[in-house]
């Protein structure tokens, strides 16, 4: 990824060249990345991230608290509201807004590999994180590249598809923290990374009504046809029972491929067996709340309780998976 290939829209496949849309010129970037950057920092301390860091220990926590800087930067960067842009500026200026100010993202933490300063406040504090603990460069160009293809694509036909997008979007984050806790071998990452495609299926199974409000189906095209469902179905306010059976297919696919890495758990000790316990238990917990929603992601958002979410960690971390 490293060379910025981007995924052709309406396919998902990585492997192929898409150019991006043609536009006028975009707004300047490091200095809107700057000013999006300190809006990151000063809603932080209201997150469930860095509250969750308060239990870690001490020297984990500014590293831990760097890498959510960056996943969230490079997020608001792809999806937030852009300050400097325009009224009424078209979606092709704001797509191709985003891309550069990925691109100088990009450079900007390339620069920590490189030997030069990064300009960002949060690049800055990642570098630290980088030569402290070690971390290569791959997982952050893979989170940059996984919000260059949510510019581009917005349907995936095939699982497959949908899976390399994972791991752009979601197994970086898991590689960073295996890092972070000095606990980076290639088994375990490789156990992560089905835990983290895992949670990030989850995810959008909890948020396909969002999802399509904002004009994006994660839910394989294969899949729909397979299950006859059509885009019209998710667009109703409950779902019928073709959506049922579509939903009930895929949380069971997301629920064995964390099965798959939930021995992750039982190969780490302390705190970071706690804190990896807690995201397997997080992604049970919304399983559970799905399958007590019958499946209906149309109607709600299932959301797991806390006491569930706590039950789960604590039998996982008890198990070891």
């Amino acid at each position: 990824m490293a060379g910025g290939t981007t995924g052709r829209a309406g396919t998902g496949g990585l492997d192929e060249e898409v150019a991006a849309p043609e536009a006028e010129t975009p707004a300047p970037g490091i200095a809107v990345a700057a000013e999006v950057s300190l809006a990151v920092a000063a809603k932080a301390s209201g997150e469930n991230f860095p509250v969750a860091l308060r239990v870690l220990p001490a020297r984990w926590r500014a590293n831990l608290t760097a890498l959510y800087g960056f996943a969230r930067l490079t997020d608001d960067l792809g999806d937030e509201p852009l300050p400097g842009l325009p009224a009424g500026a078209t979606e092709e200026t704001i797509t191709a807004t985003r891309l550069k100010l990925l691109d100088d993202l990009q450079a900007d933490v390339a620069a920590i590999y490189d030997g030069g300063e990064p300009s960002l406040d949060a690049i800055q504090a990642l570098k630290k994180t980088v030569e402290e603990c070690g971390v290569p460069r791959q997982p952050f160009d893979d989170l940059i590249q996984a919000n260059r293809q949510d510019q581009l694509v917005k349907r995936y036909e095939t699982y497959d598809d949908l899976a390399k997008y994972c791991e752009l979007s979601a197994n970086p984050v898991g590689q960073v923290v295996l890092y972070i806790m000095g606990a980076a071998t290639p088994e375990r990452l490789r156990l992560s990374d089905s835990i983290c495609t895992a949670l990030q299926l989850v995810e959008h199974w909890q948020d396909v009504a969002e999802d399509l409000r904002n004009g994006r189906i994660y839910l394989p095209r294969e899949d729909l046809e397979r299950f006859g469902v059509t885009e019209a179905d998710l667009a109703r306010p409950a779902a019928g029972p073709n959506v049922v059976t579509l939903m009930t297919f895929e949380v069971n696919r997301a629920a064995e491929l964390l099965g798959e890495g939930a021995p992750l758990v039982g190969t780490l000790h302390g705190a970071a067996r706690l804190a990896i316990a807690g995201y397997l238990a997080g992604g049970r917990a919304a399983l559970r709340a799905i399958r007590q929603a019958g499946y209906d992601v149309l109607r709600t958002t299932p959301k797991p309780g806390k006491a569930a979410t706590l039950a789960n960690m604590a039998g996982s971390y008890v198990r070891g998976r």
